[in-house]
């Protein structure tokens, strides 16, 4: 967690502090308006969160906005998607110098469902200790995403599934297929294994994010091409992320 933080701050992102849930795992935001990035991990000692130790290695989850737990275990029961109960935690924040919960309350599809990696979806119950004007400013001026790629084995049966969970509909797109959830696309593609390949995101422009990428070590940084997206990969966490200026 330590290095993978370090990473992102010299990119230019703004983390939150190191939060620990009462699930049993660890995390550091990199908060947008409406949605985050989040790095997640388990502490070295004590509970551990079996879910993300089950996860796999570099960008495993996907998790979807919940304006009602409730109503949305039972959109995915009558989709038939076998969600897990609802399930409540917290972490501990800081607010101004006072000591704050922030808490949440989630559902998650079944393991086997998206085997790319954890689905599910979130409803924030205390927001304002999240977003937040300190944590919503990063120096390399990100602000948002665009889409997840996701290889499949069997893209238009997983497109319909992502569709289904995203109370959306499936479209063809090049030689896969897409799910618009709320202007976020997910792609679903064909791959040998299934995995989140990619990560799009937003900056207010790319000049400050490229400034920090080529001074940083253990990344790769490519210049946008004609399409206006530049790619951003960091080996030692297994990721790629597609990044444009909006």
């Amino acid at each position: 967690m330590e290095a993978a933080a370090e990473i992102f701050a010299a990119l230019g992102f703004r983390l939150t502090p190191q939060g620990r849930h009462s699930l049993g795992s660890i995390n550091h935001l990199m908060v947008a308006p409406r949605a985050y990035l989040e790095l997640v991990g388990v502490p070295s000692e004590g509970k551990q969160r079996q879910e993300v130790l089950d996860s796999p290695f570099g960008l495993n989850g996907l998790v979807f906005r919940s304006a009602d737990i409730e109503a949305t275990y039972r959109r995915l029961e009558k989709a038939k998607l076998s969600p897990f109960e609802p399930v409540a935690f917290s972490r501990p924040v800081e607010i101004d110098g006072e000591a704050k919960e922030a808490s949440f309350r989630t559902v998650r599809a079944p393991n086997g469902l998206f085997p790319a990696g954890r689905v599910y979806f979130c409803q924030h119950l205390t927001p304002e200790y999240v977003w937040r004007d300190e944590w919503l400013a990063h120096p390399n001026g990100f602000n948002g995403f665009d889409r997840i790629e996701v290889a499949s084995r069997s893209p238009e049966a997983d497109g319909r599934l992502y569709a289904s969970a995203a109370g959306s509909a499936p479209e063809p797109h090049g030689e896969g297929w897409r799910v618009i959830s709320d202007g976020f696309a997910i792609d679903v593609v064909a791959g040998e294994a299934p995995r989140f390949t990619a990560l799009g995101l937003r900056f207010d422009g790319l000049d400050a994010l490229a400034g920090f990428a080529k001074a940083a070590t253990g990344v790769t940084w490519t210049d946008a091409g004609a399409d206006g997206v530049a790619a951003l990969e960091i080996p030692s966490l297994d990721l790629r992320m597609e990044c444009r200026s909006a």
